[in-house]
């Protein structure tokens, strides 16, 4: 069977009763696991920074760090690579782990910022998605172009921020923030539209798991534009 990740991405045109069905309730498992995963990180980004000692011994441990950044790429490239041969259950699994290693990191934002920044910065996130999935669904302009330009947005993200870990720089910082909030918006619309299809594309046992993923793709979105945008109007702590 082909990769319904790249399969069937200009479809625009008309859509079933069936198949609308069908959409609709793959998007509710996507967008389900989605907010699941969200939930998970906050919980447990609240938990670590309420936490002196975790604190302490996660800043103290440039090797724990590091190896917890590590093992959320592992489980995003694992999850991704293997979703065709995976259960549901196994899927959901690793995804809600790497949601709750997700939030032992994002407890140091919390920490780095207001609280007022951070939920003002959550809802305007909460916002813009809600917009650009809505834009991504409903817009019978084929988004695959615009998808592959804001992939290699993207590669340039990841390499700035290698260069940011040595190199700290308040402009460069500025920059990120613009090209992150650019790139993680062009990519929710992409994302939503690439589902779509996807969910014309699966069926059977595959259903769950690549909902999972589908959840995975948007939530990283989601993350990475909030990030964005605390960059450019998070207020940090004195």
């Amino acid at each position: 069977m082909a990769n319904p990740f790249g399969a069937a991405q200009g479809r625009t045109g008309f859509v079933s009763d069936v198949d609308s069905a069908r959409i609709a309730t793959f998007l509710r498992g996507v967008y389900w696991w989605m907010f699941g995963g969200l939930a998970v990180t906050a919980v447990v980004a609240l938990a670590v920074a309420s936490s002196p000692a975790a604190v302490s011994t996660l800043v103290g441990s440039k090797v724990l760090f590091f190896g917890l950044i590590i093992a959320q790429l592992g489980l995003v490239v694992y999850l991704s690579a293997r979703v065709a041969k995976m259960a549901p259950a196994t899927a959901g699994t690793l995804f809600l782990a790497y949601s709750a290693l997700t939030g032992v990191t994002f407890s140091l934002i919390l920490l780095a910022y207001t609280g007022a920044s951070v939920a003002n910065t959550f809802f305007i996130t909460a916002g813009m998605f809600g917009a650009l999935a809505v834009y991504g669904s409903v817009t019978k302009r084929d988004l695959t172009g615009m998808g592959r330009f804001m992939f290699m947005g993207l590669v340039g993200l990841v390499l700035a921020s290698v260069v940011g870990i040595f190199w700290q720089n308040d402009a460069m910082q500025f920059v990120m923030g613009v090209v992150g909030v650019l790139v993680f918006s062009g990519l929710i619309a992409y994302d939503t539209q690439r589902l779509r299809a996807m969910a014309l594309e699966v069926s059977g046992d595959q259903v769950g798991s690549y909902a999972i993923v589908g959840a995975l793709s948007l939530y990283l979105d989601f993350i990475n534009l909030f990030i964005s945008l605390l960059r450019l109007f998070g207020d940090r702590r004195n």
